[in-house]
Protein backbone atom coordinates (compact mmCIF):
# COMPACT_ATOMS: atom_id res chain seq x y z
CA UNK A 1 0.00 0.00 0.00
CA UNK A 2 1.33 3.42 -0.86
CA UNK A 3 2.06 5.58 2.14
CA UNK A 4 0.38 8.95 2.22
CA UNK A 5 2.89 11.77 2.10
CA UNK A 6 2.20 15.42 2.72
CA UNK A 7 4.19 18.60 2.82
CA UNK A 8 5.11 19.37 6.39
CA UNK A 9 5.58 23.06 5.73
CA UNK A 10 9.38 22.88 5.37
CA UNK A 11 9.46 21.70 1.79
CA UNK A 12 10.01 18.08 2.87
CA UNK A 13 7.46 15.34 2.51
CA UNK A 14 6.27 13.97 5.82
CA UNK A 15 4.59 10.62 6.16
CA UNK A 16 1.56 11.72 8.12
CA UNK A 17 -1.17 9.56 6.66
CA UNK A 18 -0.38 6.23 8.30
CA UNK A 19 -1.84 6.95 11.80
CA UNK A 20 -5.32 7.66 10.45
CA UNK A 21 -5.20 4.67 8.11
CA UNK A 22 -3.99 2.50 11.00
CA UNK A 23 -6.88 3.72 13.15
CA UNK A 24 -9.33 2.88 10.35
CA UNK A 25 -7.81 -0.61 10.11
CA UNK A 26 -8.07 -1.31 13.85
CA UNK A 27 -11.62 0.07 13.93
CA UNK A 28 -12.59 -2.20 11.02
CA UNK A 29 -10.98 -5.17 12.76
CA UNK A 30 -13.20 -4.56 15.78
CA UNK A 31 -16.26 -4.47 13.53
CA UNK A 32 -15.22 -7.67 11.78
CA UNK A 33 -14.72 -9.53 15.06
CA UNK A 34 -18.34 -8.84 16.02
CA UNK A 35 -20.00 -9.44 12.63
CA UNK A 36 -20.27 -13.26 12.85
CA UNK A 37 -21.80 -12.94 16.35
CA UNK A 38 -24.42 -10.27 15.70
CA UNK A 39 -27.78 -11.51 17.02
CA UNK A 40 -26.27 -14.84 18.01
CA UNK A 41 -24.49 -13.36 21.04
CA UNK A 42 -27.70 -12.00 22.56
CA UNK A 43 -29.41 -15.36 22.03
CA UNK A 44 -26.60 -16.96 24.02
CA UNK A 45 -26.59 -14.56 26.98
CA UNK A 46 -30.31 -13.80 27.40
CA UNK A 47 -33.59 -15.71 27.54
CA UNK A 48 -35.11 -13.48 24.82
CA UNK A 49 -36.31 -14.94 21.54
CA UNK A 50 -34.99 -13.83 18.16
CA UNK A 51 -38.05 -11.72 17.26
CA UNK A 52 -37.84 -9.75 20.52
CA UNK A 53 -34.10 -9.19 20.17
CA UNK A 54 -34.52 -8.00 16.59
CA UNK A 55 -37.30 -5.60 17.54
CA UNK A 56 -35.32 -4.15 20.46
CA UNK A 57 -32.26 -3.58 18.28
CA UNK A 58 -34.30 -2.01 15.46
CA UNK A 59 -36.12 0.41 17.79
CA UNK A 60 -32.92 1.34 19.61
CA UNK A 61 -31.09 1.93 16.33
CA UNK A 62 -33.91 4.15 15.06
CA UNK A 63 -33.58 6.31 18.18
CA UNK A 64 -30.04 7.25 17.13
CA UNK A 65 -30.99 8.65 13.71
CA UNK A 66 -30.93 12.31 14.91
CA UNK A 67 -27.34 11.96 16.19
CA UNK A 68 -25.59 13.06 12.93
CA UNK A 69 -27.45 16.40 13.04
CA UNK A 70 -25.75 17.23 16.34
CA UNK A 71 -22.40 15.65 15.44
CA UNK A 72 -22.00 17.65 12.23
CA UNK A 73 -22.35 20.93 14.07
CA UNK A 74 -19.93 19.72 16.74
CA UNK A 75 -17.35 18.85 14.06
CA UNK A 76 -17.66 22.33 12.57
CA UNK A 77 -16.97 23.90 15.97
CA UNK A 78 -14.28 21.59 17.35
CA UNK A 79 -12.79 19.90 14.31
CA UNK A 80 -13.26 16.20 13.48
CA UNK A 81 -10.30 14.51 15.21
CA UNK A 82 -11.55 14.39 18.81
CA UNK A 83 -15.12 13.70 17.66
CA UNK A 84 -13.94 10.65 15.68
CA UNK A 85 -12.01 9.42 18.73
CA UNK A 86 -15.08 9.99 20.90
CA UNK A 87 -17.21 7.87 18.58
CA UNK A 88 -14.69 5.04 18.69
CA UNK A 89 -14.44 5.27 22.48
CA UNK A 90 -18.23 5.08 22.78
CA UNK A 91 -18.27 1.95 20.63
CA UNK A 92 -15.58 0.42 22.82
CA UNK A 93 -17.59 1.25 25.93
CA UNK A 94 -20.73 -0.18 24.32
CA UNK A 95 -19.03 -3.51 23.62
CA UNK A 96 -17.78 -3.65 27.20
CA UNK A 97 -21.43 -3.20 28.23
CA UNK A 98 -22.30 -6.18 26.00
CA UNK A 99 -20.46 -8.33 28.53
CA UNK A 100 -23.02 -7.29 31.18
CA UNK A 101 -26.14 -8.00 29.08
CA UNK A 102 -28.59 -10.36 30.75
CA UNK A 103 -32.03 -9.10 29.71
CA UNK A 104 -34.00 -6.56 27.68
CA UNK A 105 -33.00 -3.44 29.64
CA UNK A 106 -29.25 -4.11 29.66
CA UNK A 107 -29.44 -5.09 25.97
CA UNK A 108 -31.05 -1.76 25.05
CA UNK A 109 -28.45 0.22 27.02
CA UNK A 110 -25.52 -1.61 25.43
CA UNK A 111 -26.91 -1.34 21.91
CA UNK A 112 -27.80 2.34 22.42
CA UNK A 113 -24.27 3.29 23.54
CA UNK A 114 -22.67 1.28 20.73
CA UNK A 115 -24.98 2.66 18.04
CA UNK A 116 -24.57 6.25 19.19
CA UNK A 117 -20.82 5.74 18.97
CA UNK A 118 -21.24 4.28 15.50
CA UNK A 119 -23.29 7.29 14.37
CA UNK A 120 -20.74 9.71 15.87
CA UNK A 121 -17.88 7.93 14.11
CA UNK A 122 -19.46 7.74 10.66
CA UNK A 123 -20.72 11.32 10.92
CA UNK A 124 -17.20 12.67 11.52
CA UNK A 125 -14.61 10.32 10.03
CA UNK A 126 -15.19 11.47 6.44
CA UNK A 127 -14.51 15.06 7.48
CA UNK A 128 -11.30 13.92 9.17
CA UNK A 129 -10.20 12.06 6.03
CA UNK A 130 -11.05 15.05 3.84
CA UNK A 131 -9.12 17.44 6.11
CA UNK A 132 -6.09 15.13 6.07
CA UNK A 133 -6.33 14.90 2.27
CA UNK A 134 -6.43 18.70 1.97
CA UNK A 135 -2.94 18.80 3.49
CA UNK A 136 -1.74 16.62 0.62
CA UNK A 137 -3.49 18.50 -2.17
CA UNK A 138 -7.01 19.38 -3.24
CA UNK A 139 -7.29 16.45 -5.66
CA UNK A 140 -6.03 13.85 -3.16
CA UNK A 141 -9.43 13.16 -1.60
CA UNK A 142 -10.39 10.42 -4.07
CA UNK A 143 -7.23 8.47 -3.32
CA UNK A 144 -7.54 8.96 0.43
CA UNK A 145 -11.10 7.67 0.38
CA UNK A 146 -10.02 4.77 -1.84
CA UNK A 147 -7.20 3.80 0.52
CA UNK A 148 -9.45 4.11 3.57
CA UNK A 149 -12.09 1.95 1.89
CA UNK A 150 -9.58 -0.75 1.00
CA UNK A 151 -8.23 -0.83 4.55
CA UNK A 152 -11.75 -0.94 5.97
CA UNK A 153 -12.66 -3.94 3.79
CA UNK A 154 -9.42 -5.73 4.68
CA UNK A 155 -9.76 -5.12 8.41
CA UNK A 156 -13.41 -6.15 8.56
CA UNK A 157 -12.80 -9.28 6.48
CA UNK A 158 -9.79 -10.24 8.60
CA UNK A 159 -11.77 -9.80 11.80
CA UNK A 160 -14.70 -11.80 10.46
CA UNK A 161 -12.45 -14.67 9.33
CA UNK A 162 -10.71 -14.76 12.71
CA UNK A 163 -14.04 -14.72 14.53
CA UNK A 164 -15.44 -17.42 12.27
CA UNK A 165 -12.46 -19.66 12.95
CA UNK A 166 -12.71 -19.17 16.73
CA UNK A 167 -16.47 -19.78 16.73
CA UNK A 168 -15.92 -23.33 15.52
CA UNK A 169 -15.06 -24.11 19.15
CA UNK A 170 -18.60 -23.00 20.21
CA UNK A 171 -17.47 -21.97 23.68
CA UNK A 172 -18.95 -19.29 25.91
CA UNK A 173 -15.43 -18.01 26.54
CA UNK A 174 -14.96 -17.52 22.79
CA UNK A 175 -18.04 -15.31 22.61
CA UNK A 176 -16.88 -13.16 25.53
CA UNK A 177 -13.36 -13.04 24.12
CA UNK A 178 -14.57 -11.78 20.73
CA UNK A 179 -16.72 -9.09 22.35
CA UNK A 180 -13.78 -8.01 24.53
CA UNK A 181 -11.51 -8.01 21.47
CA UNK A 182 -13.95 -5.73 19.64
CA UNK A 183 -14.08 -3.35 22.61
CA UNK A 184 -10.29 -3.18 22.84
CA UNK A 185 -9.94 -2.61 19.10
CA UNK A 186 -12.22 0.44 19.20
CA UNK A 187 -10.47 1.85 22.29
CA UNK A 188 -7.04 1.37 20.70
CA UNK A 189 -8.27 3.06 17.50
CA UNK A 190 -9.46 6.03 19.59
CA UNK A 191 -6.04 6.31 21.24
CA UNK A 192 -4.29 6.23 17.86
CA UNK A 193 -6.49 9.06 16.60
CA UNK A 194 -5.89 11.20 19.70
CA UNK A 195 -2.16 10.56 20.05
CA UNK A 196 -0.89 10.02 16.50
CA UNK A 197 -3.20 11.59 13.90
CA UNK A 198 -1.80 15.07 13.17
CA UNK A 199 -3.95 18.14 13.57
CA UNK A 200 -4.88 19.95 10.38
CA UNK A 201 -6.28 23.43 9.78
CA UNK A 202 -10.05 23.38 10.12
CA UNK A 203 -12.19 26.25 8.86
CA UNK A 204 -14.56 27.61 11.50
CA UNK A 205 -18.16 28.58 10.66
CA UNK A 206 -18.43 32.21 9.49
CA UNK A 207 -19.55 34.79 12.02
CA UNK A 208 -22.42 36.02 9.81
CA UNK A 209 -24.42 32.87 10.60
CA UNK A 210 -24.66 31.67 6.97
CA UNK A 211 -23.54 28.15 7.79
CA UNK A 212 -24.64 24.91 9.38
CA UNK A 213 -28.11 23.46 8.98
CA UNK A 214 -29.71 26.68 7.74
CA UNK A 215 -27.23 26.92 4.89
CA UNK A 216 -27.66 23.22 4.15
CA UNK A 217 -31.44 23.43 3.95
CA UNK A 218 -31.12 26.28 1.43
CA UNK A 219 -28.52 24.42 -0.60
CA UNK A 220 -30.71 22.67 -3.16
CA UNK A 221 -27.87 21.17 -5.22
CA UNK A 222 -26.38 19.51 -2.14
CA UNK A 223 -29.77 18.22 -0.99
CA UNK A 224 -30.25 16.84 -4.50
CA UNK A 225 -26.84 15.18 -4.21
CA UNK A 226 -27.90 13.50 -0.95
CA UNK A 227 -31.13 12.29 -2.58
CA UNK A 228 -29.34 10.95 -5.65
CA UNK A 229 -26.72 9.22 -3.50
CA UNK A 230 -29.51 7.59 -1.49
CA UNK A 231 -30.58 5.89 -4.73
CA UNK A 232 -27.01 4.77 -5.39
CA UNK A 233 -26.58 3.61 -1.77
CA UNK A 234 -29.70 1.48 -2.20
CA UNK A 235 -28.06 -0.18 -5.20
CA UNK A 236 -24.85 -0.63 -3.19
CA UNK A 237 -26.61 -2.34 -0.28
CA UNK A 238 -28.39 -4.93 -2.42
CA UNK A 239 -25.58 -7.43 -3.06
CA UNK A 240 -25.10 -8.82 0.46
CA UNK A 241 -28.83 -8.51 1.10
CA UNK A 242 -30.14 -10.23 -2.02
CA UNK A 243 -27.45 -12.60 -3.29
CA UNK A 244 -27.83 -15.48 -0.78
CA UNK A 245 -31.62 -15.59 -1.05
CA UNK A 246 -31.70 -15.12 -4.83
CA UNK A 247 -29.04 -17.74 -5.60
CA UNK A 248 -30.48 -20.44 -3.34
CA UNK A 249 -34.23 -19.79 -3.62
CA UNK A 250 -34.61 -17.78 -6.81
CA UNK A 251 -32.14 -19.70 -8.99
CA UNK A 252 -32.03 -23.06 -7.14
CA UNK A 253 -28.26 -22.67 -7.11
CA UNK A 254 -25.81 -24.44 -4.81
CA UNK A 255 -25.95 -23.51 -1.12
CA UNK A 256 -22.17 -22.98 -1.04
CA UNK A 257 -22.11 -20.34 -3.81
CA UNK A 258 -23.14 -17.12 -1.96
CA UNK A 259 -20.20 -17.24 0.47
CA UNK A 260 -17.42 -17.32 -2.16
CA UNK A 261 -19.26 -14.76 -4.32
CA UNK A 262 -19.48 -12.31 -1.41
CA UNK A 263 -15.84 -13.06 -0.55
CA UNK A 264 -14.88 -12.22 -4.15
CA UNK A 265 -16.59 -8.84 -3.80
CA UNK A 266 -14.70 -8.14 -0.57
CA UNK A 267 -11.39 -9.21 -2.14
CA UNK A 268 -11.87 -6.91 -5.13
CA UNK A 269 -12.81 -3.93 -2.94
CA UNK A 270 -9.83 -4.55 -0.65
CA UNK A 271 -7.24 -4.85 -3.43
CA UNK A 272 -8.39 -2.94 -6.52
CA UNK A 273 -10.17 0.22 -5.35
CA UNK A 274 -7.08 2.47 -5.51
CA UNK A 275 -6.21 1.31 -9.03
CA UNK A 276 -9.78 1.83 -10.24
CA UNK A 277 -9.82 5.29 -8.64
CA UNK A 278 -6.63 6.30 -10.46
CA UNK A 279 -8.11 5.07 -13.74
CA UNK A 280 -11.37 6.93 -13.17
CA UNK A 281 -9.80 10.25 -12.10
CA UNK A 282 -7.71 10.41 -15.26
CA UNK A 283 -10.78 10.17 -17.46
CA UNK A 284 -13.90 11.53 -15.84
CA UNK A 285 -15.12 14.08 -13.34
CA UNK A 286 -16.49 12.71 -10.08
CA UNK A 287 -20.08 13.26 -11.20
CA UNK A 288 -19.44 11.40 -14.47
CA UNK A 289 -17.76 8.58 -12.55
CA UNK A 290 -20.87 8.25 -10.39
CA UNK A 291 -22.98 8.19 -13.56
CA UNK A 292 -20.87 5.33 -14.91
CA UNK A 293 -21.32 3.52 -11.59
CA UNK A 294 -25.08 3.80 -11.99
CA UNK A 295 -24.79 2.26 -15.44
CA UNK A 296 -22.69 -0.62 -14.08
CA UNK A 297 -25.25 -1.28 -11.33
CA UNK A 298 -28.01 -1.33 -13.95
CA UNK A 299 -25.95 -3.84 -15.98
CA UNK A 300 -25.46 -5.95 -12.84
CA UNK A 301 -29.23 -6.02 -12.26
CA UNK A 302 -29.87 -7.03 -15.87
CA UNK A 303 -27.29 -9.80 -15.62
CA UNK A 304 -28.74 -11.06 -12.34
CA UNK A 305 -32.21 -11.23 -13.88
CA UNK A 306 -30.86 -12.98 -16.98
CA UNK A 307 -29.33 -15.71 -14.78
CA UNK A 308 -32.71 -17.48 -14.69
CA UNK A 309 -32.16 -18.42 -18.36
CA UNK A 310 -28.87 -20.23 -17.79
CA UNK A 311 -28.24 -23.96 -17.36
CA UNK A 312 -27.03 -24.98 -13.92
CA UNK A 313 -23.44 -25.65 -15.01
CA UNK A 314 -23.04 -22.06 -16.29
CA UNK A 315 -24.71 -20.36 -13.32
CA UNK A 316 -21.76 -19.87 -10.95
CA UNK A 317 -19.28 -18.59 -13.59
CA UNK A 318 -21.93 -16.17 -14.84
CA UNK A 319 -22.61 -14.93 -11.29
CA UNK A 320 -18.86 -14.41 -10.80
CA UNK A 321 -18.89 -12.05 -13.79
CA UNK A 322 -21.97 -10.29 -12.39
CA UNK A 323 -20.26 -9.78 -9.02
CA UNK A 324 -17.20 -8.32 -10.77
CA UNK A 325 -19.54 -5.85 -12.52
CA UNK A 326 -21.13 -4.92 -9.19
CA UNK A 327 -17.71 -4.51 -7.57
CA UNK A 328 -16.55 -2.23 -10.39
CA UNK A 329 -19.56 -0.01 -9.71
CA UNK A 330 -18.72 0.06 -5.98
CA UNK A 331 -15.08 0.94 -6.61
CA UNK A 332 -16.03 3.67 -9.07
CA UNK A 333 -18.76 5.19 -6.93
CA UNK A 334 -17.38 5.12 -3.38
CA UNK A 335 -14.29 7.39 -3.53
CA UNK A 336 -15.85 9.71 -6.12
CA UNK A 337 -19.05 10.28 -4.11
CA UNK A 338 -17.25 10.92 -0.82
CA UNK A 339 -14.75 13.29 -2.43
CA UNK A 340 -17.52 15.15 -4.28
CA UNK A 341 -19.58 15.49 -1.11
CA UNK A 342 -16.55 16.87 0.75
CA UNK A 343 -15.60 19.39 -1.94
CA UNK A 344 -19.20 20.52 -2.48
CA UNK A 345 -19.50 21.50 1.19
CA UNK A 346 -18.69 25.18 1.91
CA UNK A 347 -15.78 26.07 4.16
CA UNK A 348 -16.79 26.10 7.82
CA UNK A 349 -19.73 23.72 7.27
CA UNK A 350 -17.99 20.58 6.04
CA UNK A 351 -18.86 18.70 9.23
CA UNK A 352 -22.56 19.52 9.00
CA UNK A 353 -22.73 18.75 5.29
CA UNK A 354 -20.87 15.43 5.46
CA UNK A 355 -22.86 14.34 8.50
CA UNK A 356 -26.05 15.04 6.54
CA UNK A 357 -24.57 13.15 3.58
CA UNK A 358 -24.43 10.03 5.78
CA UNK A 359 -28.23 9.99 5.79
CA UNK A 360 -28.05 8.71 2.21
CA UNK A 361 -26.51 5.48 3.57
CA UNK A 362 -28.76 5.39 6.64
CA UNK A 363 -31.86 5.82 4.48
CA UNK A 364 -30.76 3.09 2.09
CA UNK A 365 -30.02 0.68 4.94
CA UNK A 366 -33.49 1.27 6.35
CA UNK A 367 -35.28 0.90 3.01
CA UNK A 368 -33.36 -1.95 1.39
CA UNK A 369 -34.40 -4.98 3.53
CA UNK A 370 -38.10 -4.19 3.39
CA UNK A 371 -37.97 -3.31 -0.31
CA UNK A 372 -36.19 -6.53 -1.24
CA UNK A 373 -38.47 -8.68 0.89
CA UNK A 374 -41.61 -7.09 -0.56
CA UNK A 375 -40.45 -7.33 -4.18
CA UNK A 376 -38.96 -10.83 -3.97
CA UNK A 377 -42.13 -12.19 -2.36
CA UNK A 378 -44.06 -11.02 -5.44
CA UNK A 379 -41.66 -12.23 -8.12
CA UNK A 380 -38.01 -13.30 -8.08
CA UNK A 381 -37.16 -10.92 -10.93
CA UNK A 382 -38.95 -7.87 -9.56
CA UNK A 383 -36.09 -6.68 -7.28
CA UNK A 384 -33.70 -6.58 -10.23
CA UNK A 385 -36.16 -4.66 -12.40
CA UNK A 386 -36.83 -2.04 -9.72
CA UNK A 387 -33.21 -1.60 -8.58
CA UNK A 388 -31.99 -1.52 -12.18
CA UNK A 389 -34.45 1.26 -12.99
CA UNK A 390 -33.38 3.12 -9.84
CA UNK A 391 -29.72 2.85 -10.94
CA UNK A 392 -30.60 4.36 -14.34
CA UNK A 393 -32.59 7.11 -12.60
CA UNK A 394 -29.62 7.90 -10.35
CA UNK A 395 -27.30 8.10 -13.37
CA UNK A 396 -29.65 10.50 -15.18
CA UNK A 397 -30.08 12.68 -12.09
CA UNK A 398 -26.32 12.81 -11.60
CA UNK A 399 -25.80 14.04 -15.15
CA UNK A 400 -28.36 16.80 -14.63
CA UNK A 401 -26.88 17.71 -11.25
CA UNK A 402 -23.27 17.94 -12.42
CA UNK A 403 -23.54 21.54 -13.67
CA UNK A 404 -25.03 22.74 -10.38
CA UNK A 405 -22.19 21.39 -8.24
CA UNK A 406 -18.72 22.95 -7.80
CA UNK A 407 -16.55 22.43 -10.85
CA UNK A 408 -13.24 20.67 -10.64
CA UNK A 409 -10.01 20.16 -12.46
CA UNK A 410 -8.92 16.66 -13.25
CA UNK A 411 -6.14 14.77 -15.02
CA UNK A 412 -7.43 13.61 -18.41
CA UNK A 413 -4.45 11.61 -19.69
CA UNK A 414 -2.20 9.08 -18.04
CA UNK A 415 1.56 9.30 -18.17
CA UNK A 416 4.30 11.81 -17.49
CA UNK A 417 2.94 14.34 -19.91
CA UNK A 418 -0.49 14.51 -18.32
CA UNK A 419 -1.87 17.98 -17.79
CA UNK A 420 -4.90 19.17 -15.85
CA UNK A 421 -7.94 19.77 -17.99
CA UNK A 422 -9.16 23.37 -17.80
CA UNK A 423 -12.14 23.98 -15.59
CA UNK A 424 -15.37 24.99 -17.33
CA UNK A 425 -15.94 28.70 -17.75
CA UNK A 426 -18.59 28.64 -15.06
CA UNK A 427 -15.90 27.90 -12.48
CA UNK A 428 -13.80 30.94 -13.40
CA UNK A 429 -14.12 34.46 -12.14
CA UNK A 430 -16.56 35.86 -9.62
CA UNK A 431 -19.90 34.14 -9.13
CA UNK A 432 -22.85 34.14 -6.82
CA UNK A 433 -22.84 31.62 -4.03
CA UNK A 434 -25.82 29.35 -3.41
CA UNK A 435 -27.63 31.89 -1.33
CA UNK A 436 -27.34 34.55 -4.05
CA UNK A 437 -24.59 36.62 -2.42
CA UNK A 438 -21.47 37.74 -4.23
CA UNK A 439 -18.60 35.39 -3.48
CA UNK A 440 -14.94 35.00 -4.32
CA UNK A 441 -13.90 32.69 -7.19
CA UNK A 442 -13.96 29.00 -6.46
CA UNK A 443 -10.58 27.36 -6.01
CA UNK A 444 -9.94 25.05 -8.90
CA UNK A 445 -8.90 21.51 -8.10
CA UNK A 446 -5.75 20.10 -9.61
CA UNK A 447 -3.10 17.52 -9.06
Amino acid sequence: MARAETDDGTGRKGRRGWPLLAAVAVDALGTGLYLPLSLLYFLKVTDLDLATIGLLISVTTALTLPVPIVVGRLVDRLGPRLVVAGGQALQGLGFLLYLTVSGAASLVVAVLVTTVGLRVYWSSVFTLIADQADAEGADAKDHWFARAGMIRETGAAGGALLAGALLTFDSGRVYDGLILGSALAFLVAALVVVLAVPSTPHALPPADGHSGHRALLRDRPYLALIGTCTIFALCSSFLALSLPVYVVQGLSGPDWAPGPLLALNTLLLATCTAAVTRFVRRRWSRARAMTWAGGLWALWCAASAAAVLLPSEALVPFLVAAVVCYSAAEMTYGPASNALAADAAPAGSRGTYLAAFQYSFAGANILAPGLFGLLFSQDRLLPWLVVGLLAVLGAVLMLRLERRLPQERRVVNAGAGARPAPAPASAEGAHLDRSGRSARPRRRLHR
